[in-house]
């Protein structure tokens, strides 16, 4: 296997392991006691549609912007963590969220390197 595909590969775990993760937790497991559902879903998943497209294509362009929509998520992944109640979804978050970003730059790189 190739370090593009292998960059590819991390990323689309990452970014669909992410998905899941926060679709089945806040709608299944732990739904949010303050806030409706539809909001929390709305403020999480909408920003990890826009690049969807651009990932199953395999544009480089989308995977660097895609590195950096994923701090996002290593940030509340943190924050997450931080909390004792919501420990194991903010390590299960943060845990995607650098495989979405580190499967992001390890396929640039390698594209761009092979000239992609």
């Amino acid at each position: 296997m190739s370090r593009v595909d292998a960059g590819r590969w991390l990323t689309l775990g990452g970014y669909f392991g992410l998905f899941l993760l926060i679709l089945l937790w806040t709608s299944l497991i732990d739904p949010p006691r303050h806030l409706p559902r539809s909001l929390v879903l709305l403020i999480l998943l909408l920003p990890l549609l826009a690049p969807l497209r651009g990932l199953l294509h395999g544009r480089v362009r989308t995977h660097a912007w895609t590195s950096l929509l994923s701090l996002f998520y290593v940030v509340v992944g943190i924050t997450l963590a931080a909390v004792e109640a919501d420990r194991v979804y903010g390590l299960a978050m943060l845990t995607l969220a650098l495989l979405l970003f580190g499967g992001s730059l390890l396929y640039v790189r390698a594209a761009r390197a092979a000239g992609g």
